[in-house]
């Protein structure tokens, strides 16, 4: 008797992405002020959602 062979499933493929032309990966990093009346940037930094995308990192569709 001859080997039994099976047929191989295709390889499904993941859609392409558009990259959102706004942020990387849906966020966006923002410096921000300190001090009540002298105001003076932060050597820090805060993440906020990207308003482009709503934070997914792909690019709107409308």
């Amino acid at each position: 008797m001859a080997a039994r062979k099976t047929a191989k499933k295709p390889t499904a493929q993941a859609p392409a992405v558009n990259p959102c032309p706004d942020c990387k990966a849906g966020q966006n990093s923002e410096t921000f002020q300190l001090g009540a009346r002298k105001k003076h940037d932060s050597p820090d930094k805060q993440e906020a959602l990207c308003l482009t995308c709503w934070g997914t990192g792909e690019a709107p569709t409308t």
